[in-house]
């Protein structure tokens, strides 16, 4: 049975290193958030962005937490964690 992922990473810092990953092609049907949504989404406020990761985690099977020097710590990565 293939898993269908939740990444969780630093965007600012990380975005890149998580393209990398998802471009592996090792997860069919997992697409990237562009800069400009994830401005739009964070412009809505904290319950817009735990909606948003709420309905990305739908239909998931696991959750993928890419590390980065500033990972730790990270509100929403916490709670993607928690989440998961």
């Amino acid at each position: 049975m293939a898993r269908r992922a939740f990444y969780s990473f630093h965007y600012k810092e990380d975005n890149w290193r998580a393209s990398q990953v998802r471009n592996m092609g090792v997860i069919d049907g997992n697409r990237p958030v562009s800069d400009n949504d994830w401005e739009k989404i964070k412009r809505g406020g904290d319950e817009a962005i735990k909606k948003w990761i709420n309905d990305q985690m739908k239909g998931k099977s696991v959750v993928i937490v890419l590390i980065g020097s500033k990972t730790a710590g990270r509100k929403w990565i916490k709670y993607e964690i928690e989440r998961g």
